[in-house]
Parts: C-alpha cells; structure tokens; sequence
C-alpha cells in the first residue's frame, strides 16, 4: 500500500476526481493515494497481464506445452458463434486448471437470500406501497464473511430463465479464510458503503472503496477481505445479461461514465498448498468444492471478460444549461440490456455532486409516475430527494407507476423564489438501481424490523391552488362563451 498518509474519507469531500489533480499543479494520477494495486485501464477492451513476463503463448491460446508446465484454460460468457462485438472470453495460464478439486456437495440454504421471484412463490411479497429500510446492522458476533452476510431486499425474474435481477445488501464481519466464491447465476455489481473490500480474482486484485464500485461477472471465483473491519453495502445481481456503458446519443464521444476510468487487475497467483474451500451459487441454492490448493494460481491471462472496477468521482454530470430537467437516464453509470429492444433490465445510477443551473425552473425533482421500479440506497452524505428519513446504508423502494415526490414545503419553496445557480449532493453519492421489471420483495426484506413505509402523511397539505384562482378563470371562460362546460372552475374542461 502506498506509504503517503491519506484519510478515505477525504474522497468523499471531492466534487469531481478532476480537483485531485490541482488544474496541473501536481502530476496527474488515476488511482486514490492509498489504493495498493496497479490496474488497466479501459471498459470491454482484450487485455493480457502476466506475472512473469514471457509466460502467454503468441500466435496461439493453447499450445501443446505451455511454459512452466502451466495449463490453458478457457472461460467463456457467450455462445461460441456469438458475434464478435458481444462474443466474450478469457484465457488463463495457471498452476492448476479449476477441475482439480474433490467434487461438490451441498451447503445450506441461506435463509436471508431470495432467487426465485416468481408470484407462485409465497416466499415473496408484492405491493404498491413505498417500502423503505434503516440500514441493516453488521453483525456484532459471530463470523459472517461476504458470502454468509449476503441479504436479499428485492428483484424479479429467475436465474434458470436466464432474465431476471436481484438486490442485496451483504453485511460482513470477517473475511473469507482459505474460501473462494463462484456465482454460477450471474453478475455481480458491488456498491460498498462501510469499509473498503480487498478483493483477490483469479485474474488479480481490486481494492474497491465506498464511492468505488466493482463487477465481478458470472463463473469468476473471487474472496473478500475486509482490510477496514466490517463491511456493509449494496449488490446488484443481474441474470442472462452482461452489464456495459449505456449508449451516448446526442452526447456525443463523451460523457458520464468514460471508458478509459473503468480499471481490470493486473496478473497475481499464489501457490499455496493448503485446503480451500470453493463456494457456488447455482439457481439460488449454495454448493461447495473442496480443494487442496490455492484457487488464485494464474499466471497469465489474456481476454476481455475480466471483472473490473470504477469511482465513481470520476462520473461526468451532464445535465439542462437552459430550463427543464432531463430525464435520470442521464445519471446511468452501467446497463443491463434486457430481451427487449430498448427497455433495460437493470440501470445503475448515481447521484453525485453537480451544478444545478437550470432557470425558470422547479428544481426539486417533480412529481413523478415512472414506469421503472426504482430501488435506492445512500452510500455517504445526506440526499434530499427521499420522502422521509434516509440515511448511508438504508433502502428505499418503489415499484412501477407509484407516484412520488417531495412535501409540499419544499414544493413551496423552489415555486417561490428562484433559486441560485448551485452545487448540489456536495459530499454525498446516491445510487439507484432501476429495472423495466416489476419487483417483488423478499422474505426477508418483508418481515425485517428495519422496513417501514414512507410517511404518505407528509403529502396531506398539498393544497389546492387552483381554486384560489376561481374568479379569475370564471371571467375566462364567459369571454370565451365556456362557462357552462363541467359547471364552471370545478371539474371545466377545456
């Protein structure tokens, strides 16, 4: 780790990375100061990475001998006739292909987690309430690792239909010893919000903090480390569909999130000798395979389905610079295309520091029907766009076409006076994970006793402005000879 004393939490104060780099003063750099890994950088591209440099065969993947006496192993995400665009795979050179273990067994179901979200399952709960949660608490006994520690809060789908998504929380107090994890159903998108993850993949390490995020994708055998204690965030799984950059359209070349910030491990084996224990999430149901070595023993590799990382500082904010809001699609850091042309299965969006400077314009976000299910969570700071209580660590869920929006003191406020050209969200990241799906509820999530619902009460004094208009519409509508349509100011139509 670097030697130069910095404090995490300093990250959360920046408004854009671009102030780390001091307008030029400093020499530019790319990673936080206290990050102890190297990366590559840039989103979908084909890397190679070796830790011993010579080790990747060229002008062939898999040759009659290796060197070293490594193997060749391919990992692939797609069909193998796939187009080339969407077509994708790694190739790793290791101490041991991943068929060297003793077979699998089965483990106990988690009963926090949820796979099935199917309305014939009882286990789930649907409702068009606007559901929210106090942060779920780390455990203060007992050894929860990320694996143990994952809780289920909302999703839809099935992962054996291969189109579907959930969201987690996962609350760790230890790390994963000598124990590996394989999510057989598909990615994973990890929101840390307390504490640093130290994450060791086959393919090297990522050290992931809040106001960072990282993917680990589908077949990738990863564990977590929790270099700052326990640990608590946000996970969003998605099913039958790879994650990408959302397209850019009048934008342009640039904007939000840009590829060349994303950043893929660097090749980092270990040879140990010892018991392993490798854990698969398969349709929901938890296996395990035992090994006597070390599952991180890849010298090289080279491919582009790779797990990666990205911080979120580093989002580029576009917005309206006249009047208007545009619509929070322009907040869309990764996408998860669904079967359907243009309605996507998930969105992961964010919240960050921005300027607000449209004029003539309700600030606040507006009344709103969407026909999104939106699921969101604080990562640090304070977010005013909730209806109640809403702090780092907590949920909040509504599901398609409930109507929300702020009180109307606040309506008042931004009606009344024009507000300043300002920054808003300054040392705070909201995040939203957004889905085309209806979502239902888990189990847990349900029963747990940090749910409560949203204090509809807080709506009850949006009065009725209209009606203090009434003279003054009446003698629009006998000038215009309308009087008489819906009995006058109640109920007119024009």
């Amino acid at each position: 780790m670097s030697s130069q004393k910095v404090n995490p939490e300093d990250y959360q104060k920046v408004f854009h990375w671009a102030e780390t780099q001091q307008d030029g003063a400093v020499p530019s750099f790319a990673l936080r100061k206290n990050d102890p890994y190297k990366y590559q950088a840039g989103f979908g591209n084909h890397f190679e990475s070796e830790a011993i440099p010579g080790t990747i065969p060229q002008g062939q993947n898999s040759p009659r001998c290796v060197r070293f006496g490594l193997y060749a192993e391919q990992m692939t995400a797609s069909a193998f006739v796939a187009p080339r665009a969407s077509n994708k795979r790694s190739w790793l050179y290791r101490v041991r292909p991943a068929v060297a273990h003793e077979g699998f067994t089965d483990l106990p179901d988690n009963p926090d987690m949820e796979a099935n979200f199917l309305p014939m399952n009882p286990k789930v709960h649907i409702s068009p309430t606007q559901l929210a949660w106090h942060p779920f608490d780390i455990p203060a006994s007992g050894n929860f690792d990320f694996i143990s520690g994952l809780k289920t809060v909302a999703g839809s789908g099935e992962p054996t239909l291969r189109e579907g998504i959930a969201t987690h929380v996962y609350t760790a107090n230890t790390n994963m010893s000598q124990k590996a994890f394989v999510n057989s159903d598909g990615e994973f998108l990890i929101v840390p919000q307390q504490g640093a993850l130290d994450i060791q993949t086959e393919f090297g390490p990522l050290y992931v903090q809040p106001g960072e995020i990282c993917v680990i994708q589908r077949g990738q055998r990863f564990r977590v480390e929790l270099p700052d204690g326990p640990s608590r965030g946000y996970i969003l799984e998605v099913w039958g569909s790879n994650f990408t950059l959302p397209e850019l359209g009048p934008l342009g070349s640039n904007g939000l999130a840009n590829s060349r910030d994303f950043l893929s491990p660097k090749a980092k084996y270990e040879v140990k000798k010892e018991p392993w224990e490798i854990v698969y999430k398969l349709a929901g149901k938890f296996f395990k395979s035992t090994q006597q070595h070390s599952p991180f023993d890849v010298v090289a590799w080279h491919g582009n389905y790779v797990p990666y990382k990205y911080d979120l500082t580093k989002f580029v904010n576009v917005g309206s610079i006249s009047v208007d809001h545009i619509d929070p699609s322009i907040f869309c850091v990764l996408t998860a295309p669904s079967y359907t042309p243009g309605s996507p299965l998930a969105d992961f969006l964010i919240f960050s520091p921005r300027w607000d400077v449209a004029s003539h314009t309700y600030r606040p976000p507006y009344y709103h029907r969407n026909v999104a299910s939106e699921l969101m969570g604080l990562i640090y700071g304070s977010y005013g766009g909730r209806s109640d209580g809403f702090v780092p660590g907590s949920v909040s869920f509504e599901c398609g076409n409930v109507p929300h929006g702020v009180a109307y003191e606040q309506f008042k406020m931004a009606s009344a006076n024009p507000p300043p050209e300002m920054r808003i969200s300054e040392g705070a990241i909201a995040f939203m994970f957004e889905s085309n799906r209806m979502f239902s509820v888990s189990e847990y999530a349900w029963t747990s006793e940090k749910r409560h619902e949203h204090e509809v009460s807080m709506w009850d004094n949006l009065v009725d402005n209209f009606s203090g208009h009434a003279e003054e519409i009446k003698g629009i509508l006998e000038g215009v000879g309308r009087l008489g349509f819906g009995d006058g100011v109640e109920g007119g139509s024009a």
